[in-house]
């Protein structure tokens, strides 16, 4: 991995016109689309993909529904305590995790996202459960992604830290564009 990753993950829920926002964020510097719809049907998630230009498929990572990995060519499957076990044609493989601990093992995975490092933005009540100092020492040339509360704003500081890259949610849904905005600025 080289420079910093920048990653987003979708609502939970099905939204409209979802396929040309996740289009429109990956032209306008995201890296990777993690998909993560907990409660989507199979069929939600393959029209989802289908809808999603083919040259941008291999960016794309799913939570869930690993079976539509092959047959969708796509960038791999992220692993997490809902769907812990990734299918053995999987060749890119991230994890959640949500303590230092489970990062003891982290190298064996593409990635790894670390979460909640900042207050969350779109889950309420979700808050930091990390100290950055105390982490610093612990993920420097690891390949941890920082999660929770992340905006482009504070890409410095986790840049500073030690983390390999950011996953988002809310600061990306609510207003695209304006959040395209902000990356650029960042970066």
């Amino acid at each position: 991995m080289g420079s910093f990753l920048k990653i987003a993950i979708t609502e939970p829920e099905m939204t409209p016109g979802e396929a040309a926002n996740i289009e429109h964020i990956l032209y306008g510097g995201i890296d990777f689309v993690h998909i993560r719809k907990p409660g989507a049907s199979l069929r939600d998630i393959k029209n989802l993909i289908e809808d999603i230009p083919y040259a941008l498929r291999k960016r794309l990572k799913l939570h869930g529904h690993f079976e539509l990995l092959n047959e969708f060519n796509l960038g791999g499957v992220h692993i997490n305590s809902r769907c812990p076990i990734a299918p053995p044609t999987a060749h890119a493989i991230s994890r959640s995790c949500h303590s230092l601990e489970e990062l003891e093992d982290c190298e064996k995975y593409e990635y790894v996202t670390l979460s909640p490092i900042f207050d969350s933005i779109s889950k309420s009540g979700y808050r930091s459960a990390f100290d950055l100092d105390e982490i610093k020492g612990k993920i420097r040339s690891k390949n941890v992604i920082a999660l929770g509360g992340v905006d482009p704003a504070k890409f410095h500081i986790l840049e500073e830290t030690g983390f390999a890259g950011a996953a988002m949610l809310g600061c990306v849904w609510n207003d695209i564009d304006n959040f395209l905005a902000s990356l650029h600025q960042m970066h």
